[in-house]
Formats: C-alpha cells, sequence, structure tokens
C-alpha cells in the first residue's frame, strides 16, 4: 500500500475524538496573547493609583525593577518548560526535579491562590455590570459568568484560547488608545482640565519631582512611602504572567512559542506599564491621581473625553473574565497534574475526549462558587484573611520556581534529562550547554531573584495592609506541609 493510500492519524484537534490526551492546540498567537493579556488586568486599570500615590514619577523604575525579576522568573520557568513540556509546569517540574513533597505545596498553593484571586475577580464582576444595569443583583452577575467561563473551558483548549486571544486584545487596544491620546494631548498641546500644561517635564516639576517621597519615608500617620514600598504594588500586578509554563503542555512548538512569547515580556512591560503611566503622568499631574477614579480615565476626563468611563467600565469587565478564564483553565491544569503525581484524588486526572480534565474544571469552578459567597456573606473575613493568602501565594510560587530551576539544572548535569528531550544522554556542562532557551547568567540569576524576594517580604512588614499577608503565609505554608504528611501517613 503507498503512503498516500495510508490510513491517516486523527489530527489533534479539540473537534476530532481520538485517545484521551491533552490536545497540543494553542498557536503562536495564543500563547503570544495569553502572555501578553496575563500581565495586563484591572492592576493596571485601577491598581496603579496607589503605587502612583507612594512614588509619584519614580514608581516607573519601580516597574522596570519588578519587571526585569518578573522576566527572570518566567525565564527560569521557560527553561524548564520548552526542555520538558507539561501541564501544571511548576507542581511537575518541583515533584520531577525537586522533590514529592515540593511538588504537593507548589501545586496545591498556585491551585488555592487562582481559587482566591478568581474569587475576588467574580465578586467584583456585579459592579462592572451594574455601572449600565443597577439593578441587576451582584450575585446573579457572577454566577452567569462562572458558568459562562466554565462552559468555555470545556470545550477544549483551543476554545480557551480563543477567549483569552480576544480578551487581550481588547484590553491591549484600550492600553495603546490611551497612550497615543495622551502623546497627543502633549505633542499638539491641548488645554487640559487641570490647567497644567502636559508635558513630560511634569515628571520632575510636579509635587517635589521624580522622588517625592524618597527611596523610603513614613508619613505623619505612621504608613510608609516611597520607591521601595511601592515596589510590594508593582510585584503583584505582574501576577499571571507565569502562565506560559502552564499552556507549554498543550502548545504546538513550545520550543519556538515559549521563547519568544517569554522575550517579549520584558518589552511589554516597558510599553503597557511603563509607557502608559508614563504618559499619565506627564498629561495628568501625579499628585491628582487620587485613586477615586482609574487614571486611564482621567488621562480622558482631563481633556474633555468623558465616555471613557464607559469604555474603561468594559474594558475591565472583559478584564476580569479574562483573569477568571486563565485561573480556570491553570487550576484545571494543576489538578490533573497533582493528580498524576499522586499529589490529588485520581479522579481529577481523567480526560474527556476532547482533552479537557473535565473534573478539574467542575471542581474548581465549584470551589471558586463557594469562596464567591464567603465574600458576599463574610466580605471583611474574605478581604482581610483570604485574599492575604493569595497574596503571599504569588511569592511562594515564584520562589520555588527559581529553587525548582537550580535543581533541575542540576538533573540535568547529572545526566537525568528528560528522555524524549535533546538533552538525553548527556551530562555535565556538555548537557547544561545544550539546553535550547537558557536562564541568562543562571548561576547567580536565581539568587539576585530570590533575594529580591526576600526584600519585598520584608518590605511587606512595614505596610499595615500587607503585613498579614506575611503573618498568614507562614500559617499557609505549615498547613500545606502538615496536609502533604497526613496524606503521606493515610497512603
Amino acid at each position: 500500500m503507498s503512503t498516500t493510500d495510508a490510513p491517516k492519524k486523527p489530527r489533534e484537534t479539540d473537534d476530532v475524538p481520538v485517545p484521551a490526551t491533552l490536545r497540543k492546540s494553542l498557536k503562536n498567537r495564543h500563547i503570544q496573547l495569553i502572555a501578553l493579556g496575563g500581565a495586563i488586568g484591572t492592576g493596571l486599570f485601577y491598581g496603579s493609583s496607589e503605587s502612583i500615590a507612594l512614588a509619584g514619577p519614580s514608581i516607573l523604575l519601580a516597574y522596570l525593577v519588578g519587571g526585569l525579576a518578573i522576566f527572570a522568573i518566567v525565564r527560569a520557568l521557560s527553561e524548564m518548560s520548552v526542555e520538558d513540556p507539561k501541564a501544571g509546569a511548576f507542581s511537575y517540574y518541583a515533584t520531577h526535579y525537586w522533590s514529592k513533597r515540593a511538588g504537593f505545596i507548589s501545586g496545591w498553593n498556585y491551585w488555592f491562590n487562582y481559587i482566591l484571586v478568581s474569587m475576588v475577580e467574580l465578586s467584583v464582576v456585579g459592579s462592572f455590570v451594574n455601572y449600565w444595569f443597577p439593578a441587576i443583583p451582584t450575585w446573579v452577575s457572577a454566577a452567569v459568568f462562572l458558568v459562562i467561563i466554565c462552559a468555555a473551558n470545556l470545550l477544549g483548549v483551543s476554545k480557551f484560547g480563543e477567549f483569552e486571544f480576544w480578551f487581550a486584545i481588547i484590553k491591549i487596544v484600550a492600553v495603546i488608545a490611551m497612550i497615543i491620546g495622551g502623546l497627543a494631548v502633549i505633542i499638539f498641546v491641548l488645554p487640559t482640565a487641570s490647567g497644567v500644561r502636559a508635558s513630560f517635564a511634569n515628571w520632575f516639576t510636579v509635587g517635589n519631582g521624580f522622588f517625592p517621597n524618597g527611596l523610603m519615608g513614613q508619613n505623619s500617620d505612621g504608613s510608609w512611602t516611597g520607591l521601595l514600598m511601592a515596589l510590594v504594588v508593582v510585584m503583584f500586578s505582574f501576577g499571571g504572567t507565569e502562565l506560559i509554563g502552564i499552556t507549554a503542555g498543550e502548545t504546538e512548538d513550545p520550543k519556538t512559542t515559549i521563547p519568544r512569547a517569554t522575550n517579549d515580556i520584558i518589552w511589554r512591560i516597558l510599553v503597557f506599564y511603563i509607557g502608559a503611566l508614563g504618559v499619565i503622568m506627564a498629561v495628568v499631574p501625579w499628585n491628582t491621581i487620587d485613586g477615586k477614579s482609574s487614571p486611564f480615565v482621567q488621562i480622558f476626563d482631563s481633556v474633555g473625553i468623558h465616555a471613557a468611563a464607559g469604555i474603561l467600565n468594559f474594558v475591565c469587565l472583559t478584564a476580569v473574565m479574562s483573569v477568571y478564564n486563565s485561573g480556570l483553565y491553570a487550576n484545571s491544569r494543576m489538578l490533573y497534574s497533582l493528580a498524576k503525581q499522586g499529589n490529588a484524588p485520581a479522579y481529577l486526572g481523567k480526560l474527556n475526549s476532547r482533552g479537557v480534565p473535565v473534573a478539574g474544571v467542575l471542581t474548581s469552578a465549584a470551589i471558586t462558587a463557594i469562596a464567591v459567597v464567603v465574600v458576599f456573606v463574610w466580605p471583611e473575613f474574605a478581604f482581610n484573611y483570604l485574599m492575604s493568602i493569595a497574596t503571599i501565594a504569588g511569592i511562594i510560587n515564584w520562589t520555588m520556581i527559581m529553587l525548582t530551576e537550580m535543581k533541575f539544572r542540576k538533573v540535568v548535569a547529572a545526566g537525568g534529562a528528560p528522555e524524549d528531550s535533546e538533552l538525553a544522554g548527556l551530562s555535565g556542562q556538555e548537557a547544561l550547554d545544550a539546553i535550547h532557551f537558557k536562564l541568562p547568567f543562571a548561576k547567580v540569576t536565581p539568587w539576585v531573584v530570590l533575594a529580591f524576594l526576600a526584600l519585598v517580604v520584608v518590605l511587606m512588614c512595614f505596610s499595615t495592609s500587607y503585613r498579614i499577608a506575611v503573618i498568614a503565609g507562614v500559617i499557609w505554608l505549615a498547613i500545606l506541609f502538615a496536609a502533604y504528611q497526613l496524606t503521606q501517613a493515610k497512603k
């Protein structure tokens, strides 16, 4: 029989039944936009007010320093993802290259973190809907969007990719439009509501200059401010960029796509954070950005475009949906990976004919729904304590990525590279040199990043709102360690 007559292997898509396995259906455009969308959320549109108030124009330096740290973290994760693309990246790598305990802690920490983040996003979605439809109860909005996103995730990974692609497009267009609009105000010297001429010189001439609060200082009320304190707020605005690693197991060509998406992170931070906020503070005096409305709304209001509030409300609504969409996807893959490691119930490791871990999707959605109910019934408890765990969980996750990368390199140097990797059969420096997508200055970078993350935790102790997160983090880690020991004892 000729090769033209030979039966063809079914193509791995979400619509063609093939044996239950994860589908490599995410294309380059999906990964690029998922990576970009993960760095742009309500933290940029609204949360940037807090960071600007703390550091003034010097916040641009905070975003640059924090962005470099995040870039190194994602590069470390991508180094492993390219050589060994697996679902549930952090947990799988921690288990395989470190220990089963590390995989348990890494996986459940990340899962619970996204449950809490999703909880907050769904609990506030009603406020955006009420902007147009004030009569709709907020819990109804939360329930509707939970069902919609859950259904989208059950359709298959390519459908998830499409949703994220368009969610990201909306956010990107909004930021670029703001930057172009702001530059037009500066270039054509258009009048502004504040009466202050729009100019980049405003960074240095308004409100005590570029470093109005110095590196770190104390206000009369005892609160701390300055560039270093702003780093804490800045770091948590970058949460979600590590989603690239989760997608590696379902990407068509991870060796090409993942490096490209990872390397682009740094210019995205430059454009979408530093560029956007730089333009905003050139048009709107930074000391008038009080957090009562988004800086993005203020920049358009300042030149008389008052429809901006409605437009930004729509953008933020899509941003919230994007966060929950990403969270549900990441959590379902994390539960799948944990189940395969023996760190979660076996039923979570089953896939349907479309390659979707249905049990993981439904379980994560159900727990999120319970968490949202907690927000509505006990909002103070949810935001003071549960969100404290979510806050510190990001630091724990980034720390474990860097530690795992160092373990990964030790295993590779010892000749323990994955069998299907090009590194298989190599050892020592030869194996390390053959790594396809290396972390720059790998002997030093992890330690620099770990020291930086430790500094962030120390700075959190100076902030009343973040101090509780540090305490919650210690308790949370103790719970994870105890849970692991308990599960092992039962086995």
